[in-house]
C-alpha cells in the first residue's frame, strides 16, 4: 500500500483521502474535486456513466481551462454492460477546408518555430468533443443534455477557487495567452493566487445556449459564428461551413493482448492505443516482473519499447481515413520479434529507427519524411466513471498545449484549441496536413478484461507521455501487483526517441547512474509525467477502488448501494 514516504515529493499524505476511494455502485474519478463532485451526483441521481462524463466534462471546461473544453477535442469511449460491446465516440479535431500541406512552412520553405505557429489563429482544428458527447449521449443517456449543464452553470456563475495547478499553468504558459485570455486570467495584469475566486460569466452565458438551443447551436448558430469572428480577426481561416461540416466517427477500439488480459484502446488517428499494445508486445517476453520495480532493468526495457513504438508511430500512423495503416504489420509477430532483437541489456542501442512492417502486410507502402523534433509540453485531462450497472466511461479530453492557441473565444468564456500543429510540420507523409483530415493524437483512454470483465480503467494526459504513464501504470498494476493508487504513484520515465530520458522523482538513483553508463542522458531535475486517473474494479468482490494522480488537485469519489 501507499505510505506518505512514496508520494514523488508533490502532495501531503493528508491529499491521499482525497485521492482515493472505494463503492459498490458507482465510481469517478478527474482531475479535480469539484468535477468529481459533478459526476459523483449525477450517479447519486440515477445518471449513468454516460451522464456523468458528460456533466464531468463541461466542469472541467470551468476548472481545468487550459487543459480541456468545449473548443477542444476528445475520445471518449464507452463500454455497455448490458451488451458488453466497447466503442469509441471520436470527437477529434478536423482540418478547416481551407488547410494544406504547406501551412507550417515560411515563405523560404522552412519549418515555422513551434511557439509561433501553434499560437495562430491557423493552429485552431474544427473542436468535436461536444459533437462526440452528443451521440453518445444519444445513444447511451439517460439525463437530458439540459440537466448535465446545470451543475457548471453554477460553479461558472458562482466561481471557482483558483488552485496550484492553474496558478503554475500561467507562470509557465502566460506567452501562450491572447489579448482576451491574458485580460480574463491576469485582469489588470495581477496574476491569479490559489484561493482566489474566478467567475466566469461568460462561460455560464455560453452554457445557458447550449441548454436552450442544443449542440447545434456551437455548430450552427451564435456559439459557431462567435467563434468564426474571433479566428478571422486574427487571420485564421476556418470558415461556418468548416463547423457546420464537421462529424465525428464512432469507432471499435484498438484490442490486443498481455499476459492473458485483452487491453483495449484507443483506435487511430489516435496512436495512443496502437503504441500502448505495441509497447507492450515488445516487453511481454521479456518477464519484466522478475527484476525489481526500481531496477535498471525494468527502466531500461521499458526506455527501449518506447523508443522502438515511437519510431513506428511517427513513420506510421495516420487518420484511417486518408491512409492505409499497416496495423497487420506493425503488430505480425515476426515483426515484433524483429523489434525486439534491438535490446541488448549492455546499452542504449543507437540503431533504433522505425521498422519495415510493409513486408508483413498487404496495404501499400507510402513514403516517410522525417520531422524536427520539437520538444514543447502538450496538456489534456483524463476522467473515468463506473455507474452502478458497471457500465464505464474513459474519456481523454484537451486544447492540445496549455491555454491551446491562447484564443478566447470573445464574450463567450471558451479556449480554442491548437490541435493541428499535430500535423507533420514537414509536408509529404502520412500525417500531412490535409483539408478535413484528423491529425495523430497520443491519447489513449484503456480498458482492461480479464476472462471478459472490466477489472481496471485507465488514462492520463501528457501529450506523448500519455501512452509512457499508461503503460508503466499497467505494468505496475499487472506485472508488480501493485495496487492501482501505488502503481499510479510509482515513479515513471519518459524517452521519446533520443537519448534523453525524463524521470519523475523516486526512481533509484543506482539505476539511474546505471542507465546513464548506458548513454542515456536525465534532465537535470526531475518533474511529474502525465497525471492518470484510473478505477480498479475487483469483480470478486464487487468492489471499484479509484484513484487518482497526486500530480495535480485529483479526486476519486466512491458511491454504495445504500447512497441511492
Amino acid at each position: 500500500m501507499v505510505s506518505k514516504n512514496d508520494f514523488k515529493g508533490r502532495t501531503p499524505y493528508s491529499d491521499y483521502i482525497r485521492e482515493t476511494a472505494e463503492g459498490n455502485a458507482g465510481m469517478v474519478a478527474t482531475a479535480h474535486p469539484i468535477a468529481s463532485e459533478v459526476g459523483q451526483k449525477i450517479l447519486r441521481e440515477g445518471g449513468n456513466a454516460v451522464d456523468a462524463a458528460v456533466a464531468i466534462q463541461f466542469a472541467l471546461n470551468v476548472v481545468e481551462p487550459m487543459m480541456t473544453g468545449i473548443g477542444g477535442s476528445g475520445f471518449m469511449m464507452v463500454y455497455d454492460a448490458k451488451t458488453k460491446k466497447t466503442k469509441i465516440f471520436d470527437g477529434h479535431v478536423r482540418a478547416p477546408k481551407a488547410a494544406h500541406p504547406n501551412m507550417f512552412l515560411d515563405e523560404t520553405g522552412e519549418v515555422i518555430p513551434f511557439r509561433k505557429r501553434s499560437t495562430k489563429a491557423t493552429a485552431v482544428g474544427v473542436p468535436g468533443i461536444l459533437k462526440a458527447m452528443d451521440a453518445a449521449l444519444r445513444q447511451y443517456g439517460s439525463k437530458p443534455l439540459a440537466e448535465l449543464i446545470e451543475p457548471s452553470i453554477a460553479h461558472a456563475e458562482n466561481g471557482v477557487e483558483v488552485n496550484f495547478v492553474l496558478c503554475d499553468a500561467l507562470e509557465n504558459f502566460e506567452y501562450r495567452l491572447g489579448d482576451v485570455a491574458k485580460n480574463f486570467f491576469l485582469p489588470e495584469g495581477k496574476k491569479l493566487k490559489p484561493g482566489d475566486i474566478l467567475k466566469k460569466e461568460h462561460l455560464a452565458k455560453t452554457y445557458r445556449i447550449l441548454q436552450e438551443k442544443g449542440i447545434s447551436a456551437f455548430y450552427e448558430g451564435e456559439i459557431g459564428e462567435a467563434i468564426i469572428r474571433s479566428i478571422k480577426k486574427l487571420g485564421g481561416f476556418m470558415e461556418m461551413d468548416d463547423l457546420q461540416s464537421y462529424r465525428i466517427t464512432e469507432d471499435e477500439p484498438m484490442r490486443g493482448t498481455y499476459k492473458g488480459y485483452e487491453i483495449v484502446s484507443s483506435f487511430a488517428p489516435s496512436a495512443g492505443g496502437f503504441s500502448v499494445l505495441q509497447i507492450l508486445k515488445i516487453l511481454e517476453s521479456f518477464k519484466i516482473e522478475q527484476y525489481d520495480v526500481r531496477s535498471w532493468e525494468k527502466y531500461y526495457l521499458i526506455a527501449e519499447a518506447m523508443r522502438l513504438a515511437f519510431e513506428d508511430k511517427k513513420a506510421f500512423m495516420a487518420d484511417p481515413e486518408y491512409a492505409e495503416l499497416p496495423l497487420s504489420g506493425l503488430f505480425h509477430p515476426e515483426y515484433i520479434s524483429e523489434r525486439r532483437k534491438f535490446i541488448n541489456f549492455e546499452e542504449r542501442n543507437n540503431e533504433v529507427n522505425f521498422g519495415n512492417p510493409w513486408k508483413y502486410d498487404k496495404v501499400t507502402e507510402r513514403q516517410i519524411v522525417s520531422q524536427p523534433f520539437e520538444k514543447e509540453q502538450s496538456e489534456t485531462t483524463h476522467f473515468t466513471v463506473q455507474d452502478q450497472w458497471g457500465n464505464i466511461v474513459a474519456c481523454t479530453s484537451t486544447v492540445e498545449h496549455p491555454f491551446g492557441c491562447g484564443i478566447m473565444v470573445e464574450d463567450y468564456g471558451f479556449i480554442l484549441n491548437n490541435e493541428l500543429t499535430d500535423f507533420d510540420s514537414v509536408p509529404g507523409g502520412m500525417n500531412e496536413v490535409e483539408p478535413g483530415k484528423r491529425p495523430v493524437s497520443c491519447k489513449s483512454p484503456t480498458i482492461i478484461f480479464k476472462d471478459g470483465k472490466p477489472i481496471l480503467t485507465l488514462g492520463s494526459p501528457g501529450g506523448p507521455t500519455i501512452i509512457s504513464s499508461v503503460v508503466q501504470t499497467i505494468i505496475h498494476f499487472l506485472d508488480f501487483n501493485l495496487d492501482i493508487k501505488s502503481a499510479i504513484e510509482e515513479p515513471r520515465i519518459f524517452t521519446p526517441m533520443g537519448p534523453h530520458i525524463e524521470w519523475e522523482a523516486g526512481i533509484d538513483m543506482n539505476s539511474k547512474g546505471h542507465l546513464e553508463g548506458m548513454g542515456y542522458v536525465f534532465n537535470d531535475v526531475p518533474h511529474s509525467i502525465g497525471n492518470v486517473q484510473a478505477i480498479h474494479m475487483d469483480q470478486e468482490n464487487g468492489i471499484s477502488y479509484g484513484a487518482a494522480d497526486s500530480s495535480r488537485e485529483g479526486c476519486a469519489l466512491g458511491l454504495d448501494k445504500e447512497d441511492f
